[in-house]
């Protein structure tokens, strides 16, 4: 096999140039020092924080994480230490790696995004923001602003006014059409897209009667996700020309080259951080075996190449 060459798996997302298409999933993977012992931070393509919010979160009361078949349901509540402290807590390991460090944020208003990216222009060490458009709009009733070409596009552009880093914004799948989504936050200023975010669901105690998360509904991801997630990435693909990042059930090496087929540029891995801390790794290592299977000399040449005819 000493003839098969090397496969170039760099990647070039919204500005960014990364060592490869491994993503941590936000939400997934605290704020990385809780898996440095267990991952060589070094080697991934790129770390993507917990959400951030202008002031810190408790997030939901207990029970709020349940597994499901093939899944799990979660209803954290986007708990977070908040901007200032991640700013003066966290960041100072972060800027001690040499992998691009990505801030997720997320507000329950326009001006709420607006400040947030304000504040992240001016802090070294951040190399982009994904912005979590799933929450809750407190100015339009509690409707999500991601699930309404407008109100994604207000607050994308919001944002967009505010800073000059490259910005990804993470699509709702809990949506009729995702890429009327996908080409109002490209219209409004988004350099990349990462989806799918979480599906909304329950589960119920038969017993009790009771919903068995106290926030009665939550987010399911993991492999059960997959098809959806997968279906709205190339879907997103057809419909815009920024990269997509894949996200939803990606367990192993097969399921992210699944994505790049599809359209995927790069991937996030998420729910299989908590079954395997090593999953992005294992998942690099599986990527890179593949290419060298098919003597692929460039990841990006499988990049949204499914053959539908």
């Amino acid at each position: 096999m000493s003839d098969v060459p090397s496969t170039d798996l760099q990647v070039s997302i919204a500005g960014l140039c990364l060592k490869n298409p491994v993503m941590t999933a936000s939400g997934t993977f605290g704020y990385a020092a809780e898996f440095a012992d267990l991952v060589d931070l070094s080697r991934l393509g790129a770390i993507i924080v917990k959400g951030l919010s202008l002031e810190p979160s408790a997030g939901n009361p207990p029970p709020r994480i349940l597994e499901t078949p093939c899944g799990m349901l979660n209803a954290i509540g986007l708990e977070n230490v908040g901007i200032a402290a991640f700013i003066a807590e966290k960041l100072p390991f972060l800027r001690t790696l040499n992998t691009p460090i990505i801030v997720n944020i997320y507000g329950k208003t326009i001006e709420e995004y607006r400040r947030l990216a304000e504040r992240i222009e001016t802090v070294e060490g951040i190399a982009a923001i994904e912005v979590n458009i799933s929450c809750p709009n407190v100015s339009s009733g509690g409707i999500a602003f991601g699930v309404d070409p407008q109100s994604a596009f207000n607050v994308v552009n919001g944002v967009r006014r505010q800073t000059t880093r490259p910005l990804i914004v993470k699509l709702s799948p809990n949506v009729t059409d995702i890429t009327r989504i996908a080409r109002s936050v490209v219209d409004a200023g988004a350099d990349c897209l990462s989806l799918i975010n979480t599906l909304t669901g329950m589960a119920i105690d038969i017993e009790t009667r009771k919903p068995r998360l106290a926030n009665i509904t939550g987010g399911l991801s993991g492999p059960a996700i997959r098809p959806v997630a997968l279906r709205m990435v190339w879907q997103a693909a057809q419909a815009v020309s920024v990269p997509i990042i894949g996200i939803g059930g990606i367990m192993t090496a097969s399921d992210a080259v699944e994505f790049f087929i599809a359209g995927a540029s790069a991937i996030q891995v998420g729910t299989a951080n908590f079954i395997n801390p090593r999953a992005t790794l294992d998942i690099l290592e599986g990527i890179e075996a593949f290419c060298r299977q098919h003597r692929i000399e460039k990841l990006s040449d499988i990049v949204g190449t499914l053959k539908t005819g």
